[in-house]
């Protein structure tokens, strides 16, 4: 991968080495759409193609997009906006 990738990668999820941020793409994308700026959504377009970026709102990870990110991607990716999918915790007895 290019170095402003590795960039990117170290912005977004910070608390990971670049490269094994990047070794979970849809992860990865998943908080580049959710919190990257325009340039670095610039630098990850050059990189992914956008069925990818599609493919993360079919199968998103829980907890990383908020409203306003997922109905933004949702547009941008010519799709109609649903509720951002919720994680169901298995109920106890």
């Amino acid at each position: 991968m290019t170095v402003a990738l590795d960039a990117v990668a170290a912005r977004v999820i910070w608390w990971k080495e670049p490269s094994e941020a990047l070794a979970d793409p849809r992860h990865f994308l998943a908080r580049v759409m959710a919190g990257g700026t325009f340039d670095e959504v610039q630098v990850v377009r050059a990189h992914f193609p956008p069925d990818a970026f599609r493919a993360v709102l079919d199968d998103p990870p829980p907890g990383v997009f908020d409203a306003r990110s997922w109905a933004y991607w949702n547009l941008v990716c010519d799709r109609q906006a649903s509720e951002i999918p919720r994680r169901r915790l298995p109920e106890t007895s």
